[in-house]
C-alpha cells in the first residue's frame, strides 16, 4: 500500500494538479508501474484520508471517476479493487439488449464501431425476460460509466430504470416512459406503422385480405395492433388478427405480415412448395429489415437500427443530450 501513496504523493508539486487529479492519476500510475495489479485490493477510504490528508469527499468522487473508466471496480463491504489493468480506456460501458437479431447486430456493430476501441464495452442480453433483466442490472449496478439499455414494456422496468443515475444512461430501440428528462434514441410504432400501412394502401387493396400475426402474450408492440385495426377501417380493407402462422396454410389472394422471422421464413417455405409467388399471387410485409430479406427481395418497414448505433456512439463519446425517436423506412420490394 505504501507505494501506492507514493505515487499520489510524487504528484504534489505539479501545480496544475488539483488533489482529484492527484489521487485519479496517481492510482493510474501505480497500475502502470504494476504497483498493483487486476484484481487487487485498492486502499481503503479512511486510509487514504490518513496518510494523504485529503478530504472524504475527493476520495470518494476519485474512485467514482475511475469506476466510470472501468479501471475500478466497488464491491459491497469488500472496497475497492483494480477492474481492468488497461488504463488508457476513458470509459466502461455496458449494453443491454434483447438478443442478438440482425438487425440488432447492425446496432451493436456500429455502436462499437464509433466508441473506438479504448473505449470497454459489455454486451448482455435479457431475451425480453424481466426476471433476467432484473438480475442482469442487480448484477452492473455501480460497474459502468454508461448504461445503455433496449427496455422491457414490463410494469417493473420503471422501478428498475430508475436505479440507474440520469448522467449515465441512454435508453435505445424501444422507448418506455420516466420520469423526468432522460437521453434516448428509440422507436414509434403506432403512428408510424399507421403510415407505412397507408403508403401500401394502394397494394395491399389488390388482395382480398390482410392477416397480421400477433401473439397477444408476445413482446411485439401492442401499438401496431391499434394501426393496424385503424388502417382496415380507414381504407376499407379486410383483414385479421390472427395469434400465429400455423404451417402450410398460406393462400392465394392473402397479404401476410408478421413480425416474427421464423413464420415469415415458413411463409415463404410454404409458397415455395405450392408454387405461389409473392407479390403476384399473394403479398407479404416484414418488420425489420436485414441484408437477407433485403437478397430475398422481401418488403420491409423498419428503423435504421445501424444508424441508431452509430448516433448512440456519438452521443456517449461527445457526452451530448439526445432525445432522438427515429422515422420507419419502407423498403418495397417484390414480395408486395
Amino acid at each position: 500500500m505504501d507505494r501506492i501513496f507514493q505515487e499520489i504523493k510524487k504528484l504534489t508539486d505539479i501545480p496544475s494538479y488539483s488533489k482529484h487529479d492527484r489521487f485519479v492519476q496517481g492510482i493510474i500510475n501505480a497500475i502502470n508501474e504494476k504497483v498493483i495489479g487486476q484484481d487487487e485490493t485498492l486502499p481503503s477510504v479512511n486510509r487514504l484520508i490518513k496518510e494523504l490528508g485529503f478530504s472524504r469527499e475527493t476520495i470518494i468522487k476519485g474512485y467514482k471517476d475511475l469506476i466510470s473508466r472501468g479501471i475500478v471496480e466497488s464491491k459491497n463491504r469488500l472496497g475497492y479493487f483494480v477492474g481492468n489493468g488497461n488504463t488508457e480506456q476513458v470509459l466502461n460501458v455496458a449494453l443491454l439488449m434483447y438478443n442478438l437479431d440482425t438487425f440488432e447486430e447492425q446496432f451493436y456493430r456500429n455502436f462499437r464501431h464509433e466508441l473506438g476501441q479504448n473505449i470497454r464495452l459489455n454486451p448482455y442480453f435479457h431475451h425480453g425476460d424481466i426476471e433476467i433483466f432484473e438480475t442482469i442490472l442487480t448484477q452492473i449496478k455501480g460497474k459502468y460509466g454508461m448504461y445503455v439499455i433496449a427496455p422491457i414494456p414490463h410494469s417493473k422496468t420503471k422501478e428498475l430504470l430508475d436505479t440507474i443515475p440520469r448522467n449515465k444512461f441512454l435508453m435505445f430501440d424501444r422507448y418506455e416512459p420516466l420520469e423526468g428528462d432522460f437521453n434516448h434514441i428509440t422507436q414509434e410504432f403506432g403512428q408510424s406503422s399507421y403510415k407505412i400501412f397507408s403508403q401500401l394502401a394502394s397494394k395491399i387493396s389488390r388482395f382480398d385480405e390482410m392477416i397480421f400475426y400477433h401473439s397477444p402474450n408476445s413482446l411485439d408492440p401492442k401499438e401496431m395492433v391499434k394501426s393496424f385495426k385503424k388502417f382496415l377501417k380507414d381504407f376499407n380493407i379486410k383483414g385479421r388478427i390472427v395469434n400465429e402462422y400455423t404451417p402450410g396454410t398460406v393462400e392465394k389472394g392473402k397479404v401476410y405480415f408478421t413480425l416474427d422471422n421464423f413464420a415469415l421464413w415458413q411463409i415463404m417455405r410454404d409458397c415455395n412448395s405450392q408454387k405461389l409467388i409473392p407479390g403476384k399471387d399473394l403479398g407479404i410485409l416484414s418488420h425489420n429489415d436485414e441484408p437477407a430479406k433485403e437478397i430475398i427481395g422481401i418488403t420491409t418497414f423498419s428503423a435504421d437500427f445501424s444508424n441508431m448505433g452509430k448516433l448512440a456512439g456519438q452521443a456517449i463519446l461527445n457526452k451530448e443530450k439526445i432525445s432522438l425517436t427515429v422515422p420507419m423506412l419502407l423498403f418495397e420490394r417484390n414480395t408486395l
